[in-house]
This record gives structure tokens, sequence and C-alpha cells, in this order.
């Protein structure tokens, strides 16, 4: 891993507009998934659940993970973006399929399904070239960029089984022969879950968890990194492949590598946190809750996961675990990833020229830390709420709870990250639509 004193230049990312544009999706699509949550528990419309989750983790968590490597990859490996145009385009097609795929779940007319997947995949397609051709100039690769490769692979494999998926709608495709609908759908959902997204997320905490805790690798930390490395993608393959083909000792193997080395990645976080040479923040919290969520998760997901490694209503863990992957890890890694990300590239676009001429603020002070407080809150309250409800039998009222309070902390997200920008951003509304884009390329382009 490359040192933290080592500069990187943050000239090679794309534009800010780019970036915020990610950023301004994502959490507008989250939004929209949890007031479809809230709006339809215990009273699904249509496909209702495929949207919400969908709007979740390929809206909120795929957008966000897109935008933050298409920023992160170019600046911290030190070498240019491959296309800036292109970053521009993937959020937008992405967000467009989204749209016509959430619609079509819900009015379910499943006709033109097909043809929001189209969108949907040419968006990510665009996103694994241009970063992969940017992680092409970066070699040899670290062990951040080393998982950013593995991922990038994930996302190509589950755009086929998902695109597969949406044909099999009108079209049937697994009559007749070995591989099911279900089986599919539970390999689509492994791979990108735990082999795109979880893989992005350590990939991304080894990174960040040195950064804000200042507290450099041990040896320990080094072993834990190259033991997850080798032991985790084997298991999500493992997994993904053992539920595909029904192969229940193949995939009791992926659950046993994947959970073992989530809750690694969650002690190696904790050991981070434990070790740190900062004072305490809202930043370093919402990782001391990923660590434990992790370890959380792993351990109540195994059991049921060895009993039943293919069932399809545990695809990403237990009823009373899902939560606390979903929001516990996904949520608070991803939302501590935009409260990184906007007010730091804001600072540097509007005040980085400035020092020495005149007092500015620092990165921390451009949001607004009391709001920060709510939103941690309330996401926390919204993973043992859902956890809770997925655990014992909660009344109706105590089940809605926990959309909406993870839906009014994601509110709080957008309000705070929405007022810096407003407040120190230099961009406008048309800035934010139409980013002015660099015609310079790498020289590999």
């Amino acid at each position: 891993m490359r040192t933290l004193t080592q500069e990187v230049d943050t000239d090679r990312g794309p534009p800010l507009a780019v970036t915020l544009q990610h950023v301004l999706l994502a959490v507008a699509l989250a939004l929209a998934g949890q007031l479809l949550a809230a709006a339809t528990v215990g009273n699904p419309i249509g496909l209702s659940g495929i949207a919400v989750s969908h709007l979740f983790l390929a809206g909120f968590v795929g957008i966000t993970i897109m935008g933050a490597m298409t920023q992160f990859v170019p600046v911290w490996s030190g070498v240019a973006l491959h296309s800036q145009r292109l970053a521009a385009l993937e959020a937008w097609l992405v967000a467009a399929g989204l749209a016509g795929f959430v619609a079509s779940m819900v009015a379910a007319e499943l006709t033109l399904l097909h043809v929001a997947g189209t969108l949907l995949v040419a968006g990510i397609w665009v996103f694994v070239y241009n970063v992969a051709r940017t992680l092409w100039q970066a070699r040899p690769l670290d062990v951040t960029e080393a998982h950013f490769v593995i991922a990038l692979a994930a996302f190509l494999v589950l755009t086929v089984l998902g695109y597969l998926l949406s044909l099999d709608f009108t079209q049937p495709l697994f009559t007749g022969v070995s591989v099911t609908r279900p089986a599919v759908a539970s390999a689509h959902a492994t791979v990108a879950v735990f082999g795109a997204f979880v893989t992005t997320v350590f990939g991304a905490l080894y990174q960040l968890g040195e950064m804000f805790t200042q507290a450099d690798d041990d040896r320990l930390d080094v072993v834990i990194q190259r033991v997850e490395l080798l032991a985790y993608p084997v298991g999500v393959l493992a997994l993904a492949t053992g539920r595909l083909l029904g192969h229940a000792t193949t995939a009791r193997v992926g659950v046993v590598l994947v959970t073992g080395a989530v809750a690694l990645v969650g002690v190696y976080l904790a050991r981070k946190l434990y070790r740190m040479r900062t004072e305490l923040s809202t930043v370093l919290v919402r990782y001391a809750v990923v660590a434990v969520a992790m370890v959380a998760w792993a351990a109540v997901t195994l059991p049921a996961w060895l009993a039943e490694p293919a069932n399809r209503l545990t695809v990403l863990g237990t009823v009373a675990s899902e939560p606390i992957l979903l929001v516990g890890v996904f949520g608070f890694v991803v939302v501590g990833t935009l409260y990184h990300i906007v007010p730091f590239l804001v600072w540097l676009e509007t005040y980085s020229d400035r020092i020495g001429y005149e007092s500015v603020p620092m990165v921390e002070d451009l949001y607004d830390t009391r709001l920060a407080r709510v939103d941690l809150l309330l996401l926390f309250a919204g993973t043992l709420l859902g956890a809770v409800a997925g655990a014992i039998e909660v009344p109706a009222a105590v089940e809605l709870a926990g959309p909406i309070a993870v839906g009014l902390g994601l509110a709080v997200v957008a309000v705070n990250l929405g007022l810096v920008v407003a407040r120190h951003g230099p961009l406008s509304p048309r800035g934010l639509l139409i980013p002015p884009l660099s015609t310079e390329r790498s020289e590999d382009a």
C-alpha cells in the first residue's frame, strides 16, 4: 500500500461537476427507494420489492461507487483518467436505465424491461471500460487497486446475469435447462453485492481507514490484507457458482470464506480505530459502526447460510442480518465517503488557491456537524430497527419505522451536502447538468 505521505495529484481526477453529478443522482435514487419502501411496507405494488432493492443497491451504492472510483483511482494512482466525457456519461445512462427498470417493475409492465436494462448495462460497461483503462496505466497495483480490478470484473459478470434475467421476463431463457431462474437471480445478487460492492468497500477501507485514523499498517494488518485478498474473491466465486449450479458443498465453501473475510476486515478496521492518532469525529464513529456491523453480519449470517447456502430468500444474509449489511455497512460507508468526497472537492475548487492570502475554512468546516450527527443517529436507528424487525415479530409501526428512519437520515445527508455545494461551491445548476470537460486525455488513451 502506498504511504500516506506520498503525494497524490488531484488534478488528474475528473472535474468537480462530474463527481457531484454521481452524488446527486445517487442520493436522489436512494431517497426514491426509501419512499417506495415506506409506501409499500406490507402492501407491495407490482414487483416493488425488486425495484426498492435496485434503487438502493444499483442506484445509491452503485452510482456512488462509480463516482468515488472515477474520482479516486486517478488521484490515488497518479495517472490521468482515461476519459472525462465517458465519466460524465456513465451515471446518466445508469440512472435512466434504472428509472425505466423501476417503472416497469412497479407497473408490472415488463415488455420493455430489456430496453431499460440495455441502458443500465451500457452505463456500467462505460464505467468499467473507463476505470479499467485508467488502472492499466497504474501498474504495479497496490492492495486497493487490486480490489478495484476484481470489482470491475464482477461488475461485468453481474450485468450479463442481470440482462439475461430481464430478457427472461418476456422471452423465457431458462425453461428446459438445468439452470433455473431463481438460481441465476441468486448468483446475480451474490456477484453484485459481494463481488462488486463489498470488494470495492474493502479496497477503499484499506486506504480510508489508514487515512482517517493516521495509524500505519502493522504486521497483522498486512497479514489480514493478504489473507483476505486471496480468500475473499475465491469465496465469492465459490458461493456464486454453488448457488448458480445448485452445488451445496461448493456454496458452503464460499459461505465460510465470504463471512470469514468480512469479519476479518471488520477486525482490521476496529484495530485501526483502536490505534487512531486523531481526534474522534463523526467520520470515525461511522467507521466504528461499519467495523461492528461487519462482524455482527458475519456472526448472524454464517449459521443460516451453512444450513441453506442456496436459499434464495437469504441471498444477502438472514432477514435480521440483511439490514446490518445494507445500512450498517453499505449505508455508513457510502455516506462517510460522500462526506469525505464532496466537501474536499468543493474546498479544493474554491479555497485551495487562497491559502496564504486569506483565512480559509477547514474541509470539515464546510458541512454542518450537527446535521452529520443527526443523520448518523437516524441511520443507526434504522439499522437497529430493521434488524429487530427481521429477528422477532414486531408491530407494523415498528417495521415501518426502519425505512422511515433510513429515509430521513439520507434526506439529512442530502440537505447537508447540498448546503456545502450551495454555500461554497463554484458551480451553477447548469454546470452540474453540463460539466465543463477538458479535452485532454491520458497518453495511452
